[in-house]
């Protein structure tokens, strides 16, 4: 009994804040570093959660998270990030923003900027800037993905594709060791790659998460975008590759 409600505040721990250490854990509940392992590898058994180095993640891997729960992990990590990506736009500049609670974030740093126009495949963004009152606000049409506000699809590309913007601000759903974005829906990349190929510099926001993450489809590479916002240190060779890229990354 005393595992069992352990294992489910471990749950729910791992879903607010997306990771939970081992040695974290040990001292919370005032056990054995092996006990919590036994608890994880168990949690692990019945996929509720993936075990990395050290500690559990909120599972992924072909299906993604539920978007309210995304919504909650590592809000602070996000805000940060979102803070200092909005500090690199200017007033007056256009600016691309896809789906992900990362770019909702963002949007929400930006609302005292001037004369912004936006273009976004996600409904919440929209709704977000909508209370700046400079803000031109362009919504690409599409097919709806009610489970996130997200549009999606061919028309939604095409709309994209009209348009040149200064600014390109991209979430994903991980990043791999490569450098790879990745995502879970096809028609979400879609519309990523267009604005990718249509935008003058590319930003990623992208919290410590995502590279614990796992995720099927591939968006691009770091090597095609111009600025990495993160809260965590990148691996040696991952470094070393965006500096041969030319990549920036800027880390919160």
């Amino acid at each position: 009994m005393v595992s069992n409600f352990r294992q489910k505040e471990i749950l729910d721990l791992v879903r607010k804040e997306g990771k939970v250490t081992v040695d974290g854990l040990a001292a919370r509940y005032d056990v054995t570093v092996q006990t919590i392992r036994r608890d994880l590898s168990d949690l692990a058994e019945s996929g509720r959660l993936d075990r990395v180095h050290g500690g559990a993640v909120v599972p992924s891997g072909v299906v993604n998270i539920i978007y309210e729960e995304r919504r909650r992990l590592n809000e602070a990590g996000k805000k940060a990030i979102a803070e200092k990506c909005a500090q690199a736009i200017p007033d007056g500049a256009s600016v691309f923003l896809n789906i992900g609670t990362s770019t909702e974030a963002v949007a929400r740093e930006l609302l005292d900027r001037e004369n912004l126009l936006v273009v976004t495949n996600n409904l919440n963004i929209a709704n977000i800037l909508a209370a700046n009152h400079s803000c031109e606000i362009i919504l690409a049409g599409g097919v709806l993905r009610r489970a996130d506000g997200g549009i999606v699809g061919g028309l939604t590309a095409e709309m994209v594709k009209q348009f040149k913007f200064d600014y390109s601000v991209l979430g994903c759903s991980a990043i791999d060791a490569d450098g790879d974005l990745l995502d879970f829906d096809d028609q979400e990349v879609m519309v990523s790659k267009t604005a990718i190929h249509r935008s003058l510099k590319v930003m990623v926001v992208a919290d410590q998460l995502k590279f614990a993450r796992k995720a099927p489809l591939r968006i691009c590479s770091l090597a095609d975008v111009a600025v990495l916002f993160t809260d965590c240190t990148l691996s040696k060779q991952l470094m070393e590759n965006c500096a041969a890229w030319g990549t920036d990354v800027v880390t919160v």
